[in-house]
């Protein structure tokens, strides 16, 4: 990969530290994560960084408000693999989610609004598929129902869990309202809200601080990706996508 003549600059770890208020250690803990691309030793085994090394640490910072520590992360470890399909592809996931996080709470304010159940799917489901359409552990969901958020019947022979399409609801609604950092006995008063339609007036605050939540992460994706783009031009300079 062709490298900008930048890069001959030498940086030492508390260089590129100090700039984000880090430690020095934390620096070297990135680059032993692959979020920063491997440095060169000097003859005392000294690590030396470069400005590109500085542009991968301000990427990845600017990444981690949008896509979270893990992802972000990822998206820098397959960059500094030539990996950048793969980069991307986390990418669009995590735009993928946000708004399927809007739709949601479009459809959950549209409900409240006009005081009508959250349309979903028809049909019942058992824990297991739930979890997996929602992406959590079984243990999860039973830890919900413990909280008073879910309330599924038992199949009369088997005795398994059953979610309605009103148990569904409130998973999903659970599911978003957890992401966005509330706590269980948070969500609780929403979910009874939810259920008996009494109002949106108890509401207002809790669904504009939530659209203020997705706000800031769709203006931190941004952010992460012109900071990923500046880090990916003095990576591989101009990129040629491949023809169909």
């Amino acid at each position: 990969m062709g490298r900008n003549l930048r890069t001959r600059e030498r940086l030492r770890p508390v260089d590129l530290a100090r700039e984000h208020g880090l430690s020095a250690q934390a620096v070297r803990n990135y680059e032993a994560d692959g979020i920063l691309p491997t440095a060169e030793r000097g003859p005392q085994g000294y690590r030396t960084y470069t400005p590109v090394h500085a542009q991968a640490l301000r990427a990845f910072l600017a990444l981690v408000p949008g896509h979270g520590h893990a992802t972000a992360a990822s998206i820098m470890r397959a960059v500094n693999q030539n990996q950048v399909e793969e980069a991307l592809r986390l990418i669009d996931e995590s735009h993928a989610q946000l708004l399927d996080d809007r739709r949601t709470l479009q459809a959950v304010t549209a409900a409240l609004r006009d005081l009508e159940p959250v349309p979903q799917e028809r049909g019942d489901l058992f824990v297991g598929p739930l979890s997996r359409k929602l992406g959590v552990r079984p243990a999860t969901l039973r830890e919900w129902e413990r909280a008073g958020l879910l309330r599924p019947e038992r199949d009369p022979r088997t005795g398994y869990r059953v979610y309605n399409a009103a148990d569904v609801r409130d998973a999903k609604l659970t599911h978003q309202l957890r992401r966005g950092g509330y706590l269980l006995e948070r969500i609780a008063p929403v979910l009874d809200q939810v259920r008996s339609a009494g109002g949106v007036v108890p509401l207002e605050s809790t669904l504009r601080d939530w659209h203020a939540r997705l706000a800031t992460r769709g203006r931190a994706l941004l952010s992460g990706a012109a900071a990923l783009d500046a880090y990916l031009a003095d990576t591989f300079g101009t990129m040629t996508l491949p023809r169909n």
